[in-house]
């Protein structure tokens, strides 16, 4: 019997990762602690904490099959409906500046939003595999399955939580076209989806702001383009190889928080061009390894999970760097494995430990074809069709 290994690459980017952002934790939170907490090493304990407890759940979960995980996924979409409920519910969930989207346990927190991702990912993988033909249906195939998302999506709503509505749309939809739906049936939902969008953008007042001062965030930096506008300074002043690890000015109050949304800006400060190039390139190699997971997956339940968190992953990433550009306009989206975050974090390096995982059959489908071998029977159909040398 072949021994199956984790995708090394896979692992050897998270780890790095993981160690980068902890010491960017420290580096852009340690004055914000020291000012309000008394204590400069308030942020990065926690981060250590939670970096352990991410790499344990990591751990575990690249040990279980990702079948028998899967298994499981109606039950945790329910759960998650749940919580969504709960959150939203006066004193059970926890009101911070205006929004219900934590449960507060003392000195920790819980935000059902980040079981709700993973949860959704695994309902639509385990279903699809099973049920890819109906989807060639829109009315019987295609709406139930958007019906989920949009019951996900209102829920998220009532927090509010935007940015997590963007990002779980945006995954479910990527999911969908893996598993074959058509391109056309999407067309179709392209205009009513845009009048939404809008309607929501003009229902609050500070989020046609925010639209506002993304088209020129210089003329609100006083207001809505605050944090834009000292994100900018921050990059511009890192020039190619920054000012040092621990010489960022921003973080002095500049940035609100910079530990957490904006740590790209304050990395960029203090790394410059050739660090944050660098940082990009290690999420690339991410990405890239992947979306080879997904590609090489023994059967489509695998491919689906592992495209799914992949393009987690990536579209974090791509929209929390947009954002500290001034690219997009601005919305709370963390950086992944570099955002201080408690259950964020652990969800993350869990979802990290399916792909690993899955990362495992990967590596025995292509040795067995590699030896001129059958395959499972399962394997997927895209991966069928491929010729050996493809890999």
């Amino acid at each position: 019997m072949e021994k199956r290994e984790y995708d090394f690459w896979l692992l050897f980017t998270v780890l790095v990762l993981l160690g980068m952002g902890t010491v960017m934790v420290f580096s852009a939170s340690s004055y914000n602690a020291l000012y309000y907490h008394n204590n400069k090493f308030y942020f990065f304990i926690r981060q250590l904490i939670w970096s352990a407890l991410g790499i344990a759940g990591m751990l575990v979960f690249s040990k279980l099959d990702y079948r028998r995980i899967a298994s499981s996924a109606p039950i945790l979409m329910v759960i998650s409906i749940v919580l969504l409920i709960l959150v939203r519910i006066p004193g059970i969930g926890s009101n911070i500046n205006g929004a219900y989207r934590w449960f507060n346990f003392g000195p920790m927190s819980f935000q059902p939003s980040e079981l709700a991702k993973i949860s959704l990912i695994l309902f639509l993988a385990f279903s699809l595999s099973k049920n890819a033909d109906r989807l060639k249906h829109f009315f019987t195939g295609l709406v139930p399955y958007l019906l989920v998302v949009g019951v996900i999506d209102g829920l998220l709503y009532l927090e509010p939580h935007m940015s997590a509505i963007i990002l779980i749309t945006a995954v479910a939809v990527i999911i969908l076209f893996m598993a074959g739906a058509r391109v056309s049936h999407f067309v179709l939902l392209a205009l009513p989806v845009v009048v939404l969008g809008w309607q929501i953008v003009m229902s609050k007042p500070y989020r046609m702001e925010r639209l506002l001062s993304f088209t020129d965030p210089f003329k609100y930096k006083q207001g809505s383009g605050f944090q834009v506008v000292n994100s900018l300074y921050a990059i511009a002043s890192g020039s190619v190889f920054g000012r040092g690890l621990g010489k960022s000015l921003q973080k002095y109050l500049y940035l609100p928080e910079p530990h957490n949304d904006f740590i790209f800006s304050i990395l960029a400060e203090e790394l410059g061009f050739v660090g944050s190039l660098t940082v990009v390139a290690l999420f690339l190699l991410f990405i890239w390894r992947g979306m080879r997971v997904a590609m090489n997956a023994p059967d489509m339940l695998g491919s689906l999970i592992a495209g799914g968190i992949t393009s987690l992953i990536a579209l974090q990433t791509i929209i929390n760097i947009a954002v500290v550009t001034s690219t997009v306009p601005a919305t709370g989206m963390p950086l992944p494995f570099f955002s201080a975050g408690g259950s964020s974090l652990v969800f993350l390096m869990s979802s990290v430990g399916i792909l690993l995982n899955i990362s495992k059959g990967s590596q025995t489908t292509i040795l067995t074809l590699h030896k001129g071998g059958k395959a499972d029977p399962a394997v997927n159909h895209t991966l069928t069709k491929r010729k050996v040398g493809d890999y």
